[in-house]
């Protein structure tokens, strides 16, 4: 995977693209979750794709509903993949 590419995609998300993914995805998210969910992509990104994802995924689940949670799990699964 291409770090560069994860960079430049990461700076101009917004929190937009991720209602727009949700939505695409059949997620209900609060604008609580939005937000959260938005600030872990923004600080924390780097960390989580070099190894720590299981440590992020469990203090994002203190945070969101269990539903969120289940349906990020289910696309972490999806696509762990192309972390490495």
């Amino acid at each position: 995977m291409n770090i560069f590419i994860i960079n430049e995609y990461i700076k101009r998300i917004t929190k937009e693209d991720i209602k727009k993914f949700a939505i695409k995805n059949k997620i209900e998210l609060t604008e609580k979750e939005i937000d959260i969910i938005y600030q872990y992509i923004k600080t924390r990104y780097k960390e989580f794709i070099n190894g720590n994802s299981l440590k992020i995924l469990e203090e994002i689940k203190k945070e969101v509903s269990p539903n969120t949670y289940n349906k990020i799990i289910s696309l972490y699964n999806q696509y762990k993949g192309y972390l490495n």
